[in-house]
């Protein structure tokens, strides 16, 4: 074993006795500090097994699924929009949310290595894909709604400078600009640990070896741990929930607003007898209705979240548990679950919501439209984002 090497370099022999100076190996595992110990898993729950190790895989093959086939409804030509856009983007940052954990969960939990230590191969790759970039992609999908409900907003109430503000060009690239600060503003988690290569006794049979690795704080983050790690938890709380909830709260109430303004004016031009601006008018109403009801979703999901990191923000300043572990778990592994759940749930409010999107989406699997039906989309009127209707005249800028 002494000779042993890595691709980059020997590797350390992990030794109980010398490291703990105690006899007994399993002793050893319970009373070694974390940092002496090679890496390995928590013990998961039965709940986690399940949830973690089965529904998670599931439930993101069923996003993989909503996803395709939203974005290849509005991103149609006669679908795409600002608004549209902003929400395949999204879609396509939740996908990646739930997708990045599963090879983790299903090599760990699903296939029951989580009782061996962490293989050397993994020790990186675990942290990277089950930590750090789902954070990363999951702030970016929260301000990414927060986004969508601030153009949206610009669109109902001054529409003419929607026009030269809310593009579909501009939202990418304020897009590109939410995942560069995003990534900049966790950018320590990527160097804040370091794995070095070691050979451990097998926690499966005692007569077997395993390359396994020492998961071990940065010199830096070491000596200002007691800074480093709280400093880091309030960031995360105030930057990836409070800030972003917060927002999302005052622009949900003022779409509402503006939702009830849409139907006092429908109701006059119905009774004026003005069906073309009352036709108008509804479309418009049914993307907003669409944007309240993704942003109410997302925000029931978040604020438990928001509540569960604030919790832990605090126990990390006063250096002791606000709640035991098994609470703290499990209202981790529920938070997670109404999280993943809520990510096919975008497909739904399309389809209950929006008309156009479902007639659309027929047409994916119905392939024979009758000739009558296509004349009348052709000549139906369409509502734009700017709020302008044109006759049998398909734009890039139409909604749903």
């Amino acid at each position: 074993m002494e000779g042993y090497t890595t691709p980059n370099g020997p590797a350390e022999v992990y030794n109980d006795k010398e490291t703990c100076d105690l006899l007994d190996l399993e002793e050893t595992y319970e009373f070694c500090s974390y940092a002496e110990l090679p890496y390995r898993l928590k013990d998961f729950s039965w709940s986690e097994y399940i949830v973690y190790g089965y529904v998670s895989p599931i439930l993101v093959l069923i996003t993989i699924a909503t996803t395709i086939l939203l974005s290849v409804v509005l991103l149609k030509e006669n679908m795409r929009s600002p608004t549209n856009v902003l929400l395949v983007v999204i879609s396509l940052s939740q996908l990646v949310t739930g997708l990045l954990p599963i090879p983790s969960f299903v090599y760990f939990i699903t296939l029951g290595n989580s009782v061996e230590w962490v293989p050397a191969s993994w020790c990186y790759a675990y942290d990277l894909t089950s930590m750090t970039l789902p954070t990363i992609c999951h702030t970016v999908c929260i301000w990414l709604t927060v986004v969508l409900a601030v153009q949206r907003y610009v669109w109902v109430c001054h529409p003419i400078k929607a026009k030269q503000w809310c593009t579909i060009p501009n939202m990418l690239w304020v897009t590109l600009g939410v995942y560069i600060v995003t990534i900049l503003s966790h950018v320590t988690k990527f160097f804040d640990v370091e794995f070095s290569a070691v050979l451990a006794q097998s926690r499966r049979n005692a007569s077997d070896v395993v390359l396994t690795c020492k998961r071990v704080q940065l010199r830096l983050v070491h000596l200002d741990a007691d800074i480093y790690y709280p400093g880091y938890s309030w960031w995360r709380v105030i930057s990836a929930s409070v800030m972003p909830c917060a927002a999302l709260l005052v622009l949900i109430t003022l779409l509402i607003w503006a939702l009830c303004n849409v139907k006092r004016q429908r109701e006059m031009l119905l009774r004026q007898n003005q069906r073309e601006e009352w036709r108008r008018l509804t479309d418009s109403n049914c993307t907003t209705l669409v944007v309240v009801t993704i942003v109410g979703l997302v925000l029931l999901v978040e604020l438990p979240l928001a509540i569960f990191l604030f919790l832990l923000a605090l126990a990390n300043s006063l250096r002791q548990l606000v709640l035991d572990y098994e609470p703290i778990n499990m209202a981790a592994l529920f938070i997670n679950l109404c999280i993943l759940l809520s990510y096919p749930l975008n497909l739904v409010i399309y389809l209950g919501i929006s008309r156009q999107f479902l007639e659309k989406f027929k047409r994916l699997f119905i392939s024979g439209s009758s000739d009558l039906d296509q004349q009348r989309s052709q000549y139906r009127s369409l509502a734009v984002e700017g709020g302008d209707v044109r006759q049998g005249d398909v734009t890039k800028d139409t909604a749903i």
